[in-house]
């Protein structure tokens, strides 16, 4: 066989025959190569078919500040069931001892049915053996450990919270030559030869960002769809990201693990006098407990966009409608491959006096349909203010297996009716940055923000 070699691609295929399988660190070692011309060469030789490249990753994990404050003193909730086991106490008093972890402590103590309170005095009712995610703060303690050898169960209860878990990506290469590469028969003759037939070099032009693509396309579908755009703010009154949405003042969704919270601000008007009345004498009624307003004054970066669509509605009053809302949100999430702080949320709403579920499905079929989606069901769930619900499942073709995409029902009569809303109003809303991800091939959410511009130069426009 008879080609014309660089000299990089005369070391590499030369160290590969000594040594059928290396990565790139050790190939650096083998042939005295620089880290960026073993890259160039390795490249080279893979687009001449003489070079095979395995990438793998494996994931390795570690306790945070608070894992480890955790794994040293107790986690939140042991601690307050210790503070109980002998005997009952005061709020206060706990909230003293326990300082800042007082609230998660109690969330999770709550959920779990481990206490009881009465008045202003909290009693334990269970005394659990062992709570969830002891087992993972153990076996990690102070090292670092490959995550697939963690019970996941075990690991999800404390997966999400702040500083707990860290996660370390590290991502493997192996380089190996293809059987035509082997025969090669390297001289060490310098040549002058010149190939004619070199790629010259590429020229790059301006260009939106993939996910502002996507972003623009989704836009554009709904416009044509008959929908009207609505724009909100993004720091939004707890009283329209959770209360109007008949979200219990003690959800889980609304703690500090979950949603950010604008320290030292606090919304004086959040509402009509009417409104404010109507929504808490709702709460009072269907979940039975006393209603702060100072809880639905505090302010949130939006954890989604139906506080836009549903504070529209109950200001606009109307008997027919098709809007929708397109913008950043933020979740309090553990950052992975599938989970960001922010991202952007597609949201929009029908009114009408003979709207149905039946309706719902159709609009999503032909939305989906339009952004080349074309295996879909749909799926019962729940959610806190629709009924019924159901979540859209998508068949993702690389993944061979079915992946959630956007939730939607009809609204509550407990979310309308205190509004002045009389017709039913259908809903819907899911991350665009899933969609973008099925479009473009990816399995890494964060690979739209880590300004990878050889992905980004190479990606065709039209998906």
């Amino acid at each position: 066989m008879s080609q014309v070699f660089h000299e990089i691609e005369k070391k590499i295929i030369t160290a590969l025959k000594n040594n059928p399988q290396q990565t790139p660190e050790k190939l650096e070692k083998s042939t005295n190569l620089s880290p960026d011309q073993i890259r160039r060469g390795i490249e080279w030789l893979k687009l001449k078919e003489l070079a095979i490249v395995i990438e793998s990753q494996s994931i390795t994990i570690s306790l945070g500040k608070n894992g480890l404050d955790s794994f040293y003193n107790g986690l939140p909730e042991r601690r307050l069931l210790n503070l109980l086991k002998n005997e009952s106490k005061k709020f206060k008093v706990l909230q003293n001892e326990l300082g800042s972890i007082f609230g998660p402590a109690m969330g999770i103590a709550r959920k779990n049915n481990w206490i009881d309170t009465s008045e202003d005095e909290i009693f334990l009712k269970n005394y659990p053996s062992e709570i969830p995610g002891e087992k993972t703060l153990k076996q990690i303690g102070e090292n670092k450990i490959l995550k697939n050898i963690i019970d996941k169960n075990d690991l999800s209860a404390i997966f999400k919270r702040p500083d707990f878990i860290l996660e370390n990506i590290i991502k493997n290469k192996e380089i190996s030559l293809t059987e035509i590469a082997k025969s090669i028969e390297i001289t060490t003759e310098p040549t002058n030869a010149i190939n004619v037939e070199s790629k010259v070099p590429d020229v790059f032009v301006a260009r939106t960002h993939p996910l502002k693509d996507t972003i623009d396309e989704i836009r554009e579908i709904f416009v044509t769809l008959g929908f009207t755009e609505i724009i909100g703010s993004m720091t939004q009154p707890s009283f329209w990201n959770f209360d109007a949405l008949f979200t219990p003042q003690d959800h889980p969704a609304r703690e500090l693990q979950d949603t950010f919270y604008l320290d030292g601000f606090s919304t004086k008007k959040i509402g009509t006098l009417d409104q404010i009345k109507k929504i808490s004498e709702s709460h009072k009624k269907n979940w039975r407990y006393s209603w702060n307003i100072d809880e639905a004054r505090k302010t949130v970066l939006r954890t989604h966009t139906t506080c836009v669509t549903i504070k529209h509605l109950a200001e606009n009053k109307l008997d027919e409608a098709r809007v929708f809302s397109l913008g950043r949100v933020f979740r309090n999430e553990k950052v992975s491959y599938k989970h960001l702080v922010e991202f952007n949320q597609i949201e929009g709403i029908v009114v009408g006096k003979n709207a149905n579920l039946r309706n719902l499905m159709g609009i999503q079929r032909e939305f989906y349909k339009r952004i080349g989606i074309t295996k879909i069901k749909f799926w019962p769930t729940f959610f806190p203010y629709t009924e019924p619900s159901l979540q859209t499942m998508v068949y993702n073709d690389k993944l061979g297996k079915w992946i959630e995409l956007f939730g939607m029902g009809v609204f509550r009569q407990e979310v309308t009716k205190p509004l002045g809303i009389t017709k039913p109003v259908l809903a819907w809303g899911g991350g665009i940055e899933r969609i973008a991800m099925l479009k473009y091939g990816l399995d890494d959410v964060r690979e739209f923000y880590n300004n990878n511009l050889n992905w980004l130069r190479n990606t065709t426009k039209c998906q």
